[in-house]
């Protein structure tokens, strides 16, 4: 069985052949501004333009924790916005980021790979401003993707966590 490979560098310029599916994590509340989805923004302005309207006609499909939108902004390249965290900050209930929800993202995430025959490209998702533990999502990509035979590559970015 394969592994989850690690490598350093910026997880929105995949440096392989083929398909590739670039995931990450959102918030529930239709926040778009800091963390990673900067540098997507930065790449393409599509990923947020979908997310902002996915949640600005939430009423009428399937916005909320667990689900997942997949864009594509070139020929061979998707970003997949998941939905895993409540809010942005931490507070009573402790951080945002919910594992049940990544969890649940992750398994239509590995649907849409699959059919799209694409490697997975992330971040540590749910590990920086969401304040998930990687101890608790590794196994949930190792279980939805890579036991599914998904080839995933997690970045850490240089020197910044993002």
């Amino acid at each position: 069985m394969s592994e989850i490979t690690y490598v350093r560098g910026d997880a929105t310029v995949p440096s392989v052949k083929g398909v590739k599916v670039i995931a990450h994590v959102c918030n529930d509340i239709g926040g778009w501004g800091k963390g990673f989805v900067l540098a997507v923004s930065h790449r393409w302005p599509q990923p947020e333009a979908a997310y902002r309207a996915w949640h600005r006609d939430r009423a009428s499909n399937d916005f909320g924790l667990g689900a997942a939108q997949f864009v594509q902004v070139e020929p061979y390249v998707w970003v997949a916005n998941l939905i895993g965290q409540r809010g942005i900050r931490t507070g009573s209930k402790g951080v945002p980021v919910r594992y049940e929800a990544i969890d649940a993202a992750l398994g239509r995430l590995a649907d849409k790979a699959t059919e799209l025959g694409a490697s997975v490209h992330m971040p540590r998702i749910g590990c920086g401003l969401a304040g998930g533990k990687w101890s608790r999502v590794e196994p949930l990509i190792t279980e939805r993707l890579v036991r599914k035979g998904i080839a995933v590559t997690v970045y850490d970015h240089g020197g910044s966590a993002s």
